[in-house]
């Protein structure tokens, strides 16, 4: 059962939906009040330049998945375009974050409805939508695209009217203070409270939290037409998360002071409830779970595709290379699954021990080493087929070559460096490293083959 019998049926609206719902999980609407704990208003510097390396990214995976749209993509572009070594490395390393990242939204869900049914517990909740999201992905492809568009726009459609509604209370249209203006968005030490410097520390989390846009390149091989609809679904995504996170938070924190910010619930909520909106506040307790739920999902599609790809390479065992009738990775998706239940199992028997939060912040290091290679990959296949006089082939040739290649390779190796020098983030190396070095060795001297 190889590549080829995979089914094309995702549409063009699906591909572009699918990326955002791996973007856009619990831990935007959650988790941002760390990102404006660090840097204050200047915390939309850092998602800027987040947005840049974004595109960078992005314009290589489609350059490398138009002219050759698979299943597992930049794994498959590594091993041809760096080596095979390197690319089951940065293979398995790429879905041992998904694995470990999925239960943390499963359980996210399961925190938000155990606050409604508490009788009933988080962990419980967890496995439920652990089963939702494994159907779901079991389905046809374009039906799971289908799902994921829904789950998608409903995040979408929340944070637009958010941005609507805070607009509004900031020029003093609605709301019982008048004109804000500025006064809070500047009224608490200033745009870089925390100083500049402070951007350079959100720049790896943000990173982090903008992983999942690769997606578009895992699911080439099940589009319908990859041709057309990559390079656009590629500039659309990209300007959309830009917007999705950019406008939002800059009139979150025109409304909402950064130094009121916290982990406990969700900064968007908190910003509609100082303002007298707690029917709105309270809507977006169904937002978050339906953005874990959509992150779930997305999340679980890059693994098993991921892993399928690495065992028809001969990375994984073969019996993960199998596909459903209805042309899915069914096996890679068991697998995949079973493996978040295991995580969700640790996090149930020793929900505050440390086991759980490393394995979450794997996903800031080999995210990133994911993204380098699609960047380094094309590189390489831009070189080799400039040495043969036959970049005009190329049906899709992403613009400013080389420097938007080596701008996105080199930003991201920063952000890695600095994380060496950051104690709250050197976590994520004592993991990283060996989950990326590991599989090579054993690669390199079993072969798996």
């Amino acid at each position: 059962m190889g590549e080829s019998t995979m089914k094309r049926k995702l549409k063009h609206r699906h591909l572009q939906f699918i990326s955002l719902g791996g973007v856009i999980g619990s831990g935007y609407f959650l988790g941002t009040g760390y990102v404006l704990e660090q840097a204050g208003p200047a915390a939309m510097i850092a998602y800027l330049l987040g947005g840049l390396i974004v595109l960078a990214v992005m314009l290589c995976l489609a350059e490398l998945a138009v002219e050759k749209p698979l299943s597992g993509s930049f794994v498959v572009y590594a091993r041809e375009n760096i080596s095979a070594t390197w690319a089951c490395g940065v293979g398995w390393s790429y879905w041992v974050t998904w694995v470990s990242y999925v239960p943390s939204e499963m359980i996210a869900a399961g925190i938000i409805m155990n606050g409604f049914f508490p009788e009933i517990g988080t962990v419980w909740w967890a496995v439920f939508f652990g089963g939702i999201v494994t159907i779901l992905n079991l389905f046809r492809v374009d039906k799971f695209g289908e799902s994921e568009f829904w789950l998608s726009l409903i995040k979408v459609t929340a944070l637009v009217a958010f941005s609507a509604v805070a607009l509004l209370i900031c020029l003093g249209l609605i709301g019982g203070e008048g004109y804000i203006g500025s006064r809070i968005l500047l009224g608490s030490g200033g745009f870089a409270p925390n100083g500049y410097a402070s951007i350079a520390l959100t720049m790896v989390i943000i990173l982090v939290n903008f992983q999942g846009t690769e997606i578009i390149g895992l699911a080439a091989g099940e589009t319908a037409d990859p041709a057309r609809s990559i390079p656009t679904a590629v500039r659309n995504v990209t300007w959309r998360i830009i917007a999705l996170y950019i406008i939002p938070i800059t009139l979150l924190i025109s409304i909402l002071p950064w130094d009121h910010a916290s982990l406990t619930e969700s900064v968007f909520a908190a910003a509609l409830a100082e303002h007298g909106f707690t029917e709105l506040a309270a809507l977006f307790s169904f937002v978050v779970l339906t953005a874990a739920i959509s992150c779930s999902n997305s999340g679980l599609y890059g693994a098993a595709r991921t892993v399928h790809a690495l065992a028809t390479m001969g990375m994984a065992p073969h019996m993960l290379e199998g596909l459903s009738s209805k042309g899915v990775p069914s096996r890679a998706i068991y697998a995949s699954i079973v493996f978040c239940w295991g995580v969700i199992a640790v996090y149930a028997m020793n929900p505050h021990g440390q086991l759980y939060t490393y394995l979450l912040a794997l996903s800031g290091f080999s995210g990133a080493m994911a993204w380098i290679s699609i960047c380094w990959s094309q590189y390489r296949r831009r070189r080799r087929l400039e040495a043969e006089n036959a970049v005009s082939l190329l049906r899709y040739r992403m613009p400013l070559f080389p420097y938007v290649t080596l701008f996105g390779i080199w930003a991201q190796v920063l952000c890695l460096a600095f994380m060496i020098f950051t104690p709250e983030l050197r976590s994520a190396l004592y993991l990283g490293v060996p989950m990326l070095v590991v599989p090579m060795i054993l690669y390199r001297f079993l072969r798996c083959e």
